[in-house]
């Protein structure tokens, strides 16, 4: 019996009650001491829950050797962990490791070799169109200079008719013939006009994929910190503090002071910071909408009233992707191109290159450009937010 083993002072001197000079052979488990037989009859534990002492020792021994083996057991656990999990975490992590560049190396590869091809490819595209269009440039040169000699010998002919013909030849009908038959070459030739087959065509270089890498890239490394202009918010919307929130109230409308720069119609607001040169890029979490306007504008754009002037993509300065009960558009000068998608985006960027020529709207979380179009900003545009339904927000 445990119980029964020796222990330290188990086998040593009695101990002695100080205040009755007693053996202390019992244990008060009220108050948690031994004590002496005249503490219990006469003394201040009379009446308490008492033991014989070597039995409340026991006990204790008993949780001691309780917990020794408890910490046996834990050492023995801990002992396998370091000598046989953690050498098996080490092996399975420099396999998985391995794996992972592995799959990370043929990953890049394929992608380079992928960008590589698109390169050679879209470059002989390039060359093959510039040879092209030098050519019809030297065609049209050869024929022109062929019809500015042809011009220029009738045109000495008839200087020469009129100044060494007499009067009487010159007026003699049979001549007339001879000098308008030659004429008639000179109407033959047409005017010069404007042919597109003389201009390098850029759609021969655009890239599906290179589209969406480029996008993607640059969405992901530069995106701008864009805030929205509390001077432009119409009066049925509501900012956040950060200046990244615009929220519709319809029953709310805000008593917002008046400024030359509000819209006081349209749903419509600005953003503080604009841009006239080089790429940038925006994000705008619309995931809680369900009709919503964004893109750029020219700062012309008009504030007051409700007429087209002041209405995204119903005027020239505008150029806005939109999204009404799920129907997507594209809509520039008052006129709107459906866009198709399989789902609707939570997030929405937007991508200008001034010196491409082109502005993107993209789908980061799918990698799909849902629309993409080309134009030569020639001025400063402004990110322009619209909302009519829940609230929309840029994405820091």
């Amino acid at each position: 019996d445990r119980a029964a083993s020796s222990g330290p002072g188990g086998g040593g001197a009695a101990e002695r009650c100080p205040q009755h000079a007693l053996e202390l052979g019992w244990f008060c488990c009220t108050e948690r001491r031994p004590v002496c037989a005249q503490c219990l009859s006469r003394g201040g534990c009379q009446g308490h829950r008492v033991r014989p002492i070597q039995e409340a020792a026991a006990d204790v021994r008993n949780k001691i050797v309780d917990q020794c083996e408890k910490l046996q057991l834990q050492s023995a656990a801990i002992t396998k962990y370091v000598e046989e999990v953690l050498p098996r975490k080490k092996h399975s992590t420099v396999s998985v490791a391995s794996c992972a560049r592995e799959v990370l190396i043929q990953r890049l590869i394929f992608v380079r070799n992928v960008c590589e091809n698109e390169e050679q490819q879209l470059l002989e595209k390039a060359h093959a169109e510039e040879e092209r269009a030098n050519q019809s440039i030297l065609t049209q040169r050869a024929h022109w200079t062929e019809a500015l000699q042809k011009l220029a010998t009738l045109r000495t002919y008839l200087v020469g008719i009129i100044t060494n013909m007499d009067d009487f030849l010159l007026i003699n009908p049979q001549n007339h013939f001879v000098f308008f038959a030659r004429t008639e070459e000179a109407e033959g030739i047409l005017e010069p006009q404007e042919s597109e087959k003389l201009n390098f065509n850029q759609k021969c270089v655009h890239s599906p994929l290179l589209s969406r890498l480029w996008a993607s890239a640059i969405l992901c490394c530069v995106t701008e910190d864009i805030h929205i202009n509390e001077r432009t918010i119409g009066p049925l919307l509501a900012l956040s503090e950060d200046k990244k929130t615009l929220t519709f109230i319809p029953k709310k409308a805000k008593g917002y002071p008046d400024d030359p720069e509000r819209f006081d119609g349209w749903p419509n607001a600005l953003a503080r910071e604009s841009f006239q040169k080089g790429v940038h890029a925006w994000r705008i979490n619309v995931e809680k909408s369900n009709a919503y306007k964004l893109g750029i504008s020219y700062s012309s754009l008009q504030r007051k009233g409700l007429g087209d002037e002041d209405r995204l993509g119903y005027n020239p300065v505008s150029w806005v992707f939109s999204c009404f009960d799920k129907k997507f558009s594209f809509s520039h000068n008052s006129h709107h191109q459906s866009v198709e998608l399989l789902k609707c985006p939570t997030q929405i960027g937007v991508l200008v290159d001034f010196e491409g020529g082109e502005l993107l709207f993209y789908d980061p979380n799918s990698c799909v450009i849902l629309h993409l179009h080309r134009e030569i900003f020639i001025a400063p545009v402004y990110p322009v937010l619209a909302v009519a339904d829940q609230s929309v927000s840029l994405v820091q």
